[in-house]
Parts: structure tokens; sequence; C-alpha cells
């Protein structure tokens, strides 16, 4: 299994500064707690970057992920996606699958996350969890849908894919209220765990 940390976006909403090296309450910047709530559950993690955000690699690759940098002409959503399942292909691990989660979604479980993973390698085709009956991220997808994910374009990112499976989609209930919870202004900031 391959966690993919999608890390490479604007964050237009949240302002001037870059979100994702933002503290949340405890002192970690967000996507740092995103990474390492990734990495304790898949050891094997890449994080996509924009490649002038060379602090939040540092502190990515301090945590123990891969870092992958998006070309300066892959600006949309897919393009962060399809890099990092090319880049996986290498690795035996992404024989059974992958696990996308979003670097602005810090409060996700690694028990969750866990639970996600431990679906696929036991052949579930994709696992969307729920939060009562939301569905939330990340999102786990087996390896049969490598071509798929590597072809994805446009800002549409994944959905596509689960949208033309949907009759093979199954979705994991949890109790945990942070797969439902994205930063993406301040004052989300103090929603945290």
């Amino acid at each position: 299994m391959v966690g993919i940390l999608l890390a490479a976006g604007f964050s237009r909403r949240f302002g001037s500064t870059d979100k994702l090296l933002q503290p949340l309450p405890d002192g970690r910047p967000i996507a740092l707690a995103a990474a390492e709530h990734l990495i304790k559950a898949i050891p094997n993690s890449i994080a996509v970057l924009r490649a002038e955000n060379t602090a939040l690699a540092a502190l990515l690759i301090n945590a123990g992920l891969k870092v992958i940098f998006c070309k300066e002409n892959e600006r949309e959503m897919a393009d962060s996606l399809t890099a990092a399942i090319r880049y996986s292909s290498s690795f035996e691990a992404a024989q059974d699958g992958f696990v996308i989660a979003l670097a602005d979604m810090p409060y996700i479980q690694p028990d969750t996350i866990r639970a996600v993973a431990n679906k696929i390698t036991q052949g579930t085709s994709i696992v969307i969890p729920t939060f009562q009956n939301k569905r939330g991220h990340p999102v786990g997808f087996s390896a049969k849908f490598r071509h798929e994910l590597e072809s994805l374009q446009g800002d549409e990112g994944a959905r596509s894919v689960i949208k033309r499976y949907a009759d093979k989609v199954e979705l994991l209930p949890t109790d945990d209220a942070g797969i439902l919870a994205d930063i993406d202004t301040p004052a989300d900031l103090t929603l945290g765990d």
C-alpha cells in the first residue's frame, strides 16, 4: 500500500500565507500533522508539492515521506495525483493500491487511514470512510485503478473514477470526525482536535 499526500494546491481561500505551514493549536504545521498521521498508518508514503515549497518539503522529508514536485505546467488537482501514481509504480507496495490523503486535513486519525488501507488489501476496490453518513477522506483505491488514476486530467481529481465505478465503492463507517475536517480559512484552525 502506498499513501499519497496531496500538498500542491494554492490555498487561495486561506489568504497570502502558506496555509500548509500554519500551526495548529498543538503547534505543528497543518501539513506536517496530516503527513505524520499518514506515515504512521502507511510507512510507504509520498507527498506531492509545488517546486517552490522547499520549507514544506524539508518538513515532510524529515517526517519520513518521499517528496516529489509538480512541474511548473502541472497545476491542476489531477496533475499532482497522476505524478504520485506514476512515481509509485517503482514501489512494490503499490501492488496493493493507494490511499489518497489531503494535506489540509490534519485531524484524520491514523487508525482510520489504516482501516481504509486494510480494506483495500483485503480486496475492496474503492473505500471511502464516512462519519455520520457523510463521505470523507482519505480514499483508498486498489491497484487495478492505476491506469485510470494516471490518466486523470483537470481539477476533478479522483472523483471521476469514483463516479465511473460507483458500484465498486464500499463505504467504511468511522467515528472519526477528522475525515470531514479540512482547513480552508484561518478560522478553521481553531476547530482542531
